[in-house]
């Protein structure tokens, strides 16, 4: 068991292409954390990012023929305040979408 002070802070981010799984990743984090006891702050929603892709449809003639793609990175944060030792042991324990990364890291609060 991991032990905790209360002048510490869990920040969690996801980030996802699907804005549905980061959603219900960010509900399951919430929920999980409230059970437990400790004070959230957020889900906070952070801007999405875009990245577009211009491709030449024809290889040879026609340069105006052009196919558009895009990406888009949607991303969430999630501060847990004042975590207690359940809170920690049941984040461990939290399975969440194979599409959604997360990055976590404990920050001392002063």
């Amino acid at each position: 068991m991991a032990i905790v002070n209360n002048n510490q802070r869990i920040r969690i981010r996801l980030k996802a292409f699907d804005h549905k799984l980061i959603d219900r990743s960010t509900k399951e984090i919430v929920s999980t954390a409230k059970k437990t006891g400790a004070r959230i702050k957020g889900p906070i929603p952070l801007p999405t990012k875009i990245e577009r892709f211009t491709v030449l449809v024809s290889p040879h003639v026609d340069k105006h023929a052009r196919d558009q793609y895009e990406v888009r990175t949607h991303k969430r944060l999630v501060d847990i305040l004042q975590p207690t030792e359940k809170t920690v042991d049941a984040l461990m324990r939290l399975d969440l979408a194979a599409g959604v990364d997360v990055q976590i890291s404990v920050e001392s609060v002063e």
